[in-house]
């Protein structure tokens, strides 16, 4: 059995995610997609797609690579978050720094023209190696390879206003997990 995955991979980065909602349950109320991408067809690049009370409950993208971001719409993200692939939703230029210890914390910065965004993960869990190969589920074409570790605390602010609610502990194949997590060293692919 060989050691090397048989599917073509089409990007590799970062994928970490913040899901805020109320303490005992329903809808989340903000939703982050955030990726630091180092290798796709259109290039490396950042991307946040973000939906909020802060964003008057609308998705916004800032981004540094409109191709790359588009180019997720149409792949990898559009396929997690369907409303996210949405080619009319503009694109606003951003710039992105980063700062933390995964160990510990960890912080995305995120400023464009109008907005300063910052998404921060504390409280950190155990790191889970998630495998699933392309092509497995009907419903996910991709397969992907990827570090998620998960934050049992994050918060998420534009201009200095925190969004409401609150990360929520899940589990994942019966280990402790949150609806926000760093995602490192994530890999998607596709059957060649």
């Amino acid at each position: 059995m060989s050691a090397t995955d048989p599917n073509r991979v089409i990007v590799t980065g970062e994928n970490p995610f913040i899901r805020l909602g109320p303490a005992n349950g329903g809808e989340n109320t903000t939703e982050a997609s955030y990726w630091r991408i180092l290798f796709s067809p259109a290039g490396p690049g950042h991307v946040l797609y973000i939906k909020s009370e802060l964003t008057d409950d609308r998705w916004r993208i800032y981004s540094d690579n409109i191709a790359m971001t588009r180019w997720l719409q149409d792949t990898v993200q559009g396929m997690l978050n369907p409303a996210t692939g949405d080619q009319s939703i503009p694109v606003i230029d951003a710039w992105f720094e980063k700062q933390g210890d995964p160990r510990y914390f960890w912080t995305e910065m995120i400023e464009s023209r109008d907005d300063e965004i910052a998404m921060t993960w504390y409280d950190i869990g155990d790191p889970l190696l998630v495998h699933t190969q392309a092509g497995q589920d009907p419903k996910r074409p991709y397969g992907v390879c990827t570090v998620l570790i998960p934050a049992l605390g994050a918060r998420l602010t534009v201009n200095g206003t925190q969004a409401a609610g609150e990360p929520r502990p899940t589990e994942r194949d019966g280990r402790p997990f949150s609806t926000c997590a760093l995602a490192f060293s994530e890999s998607w692919t596709e059957t060649r």
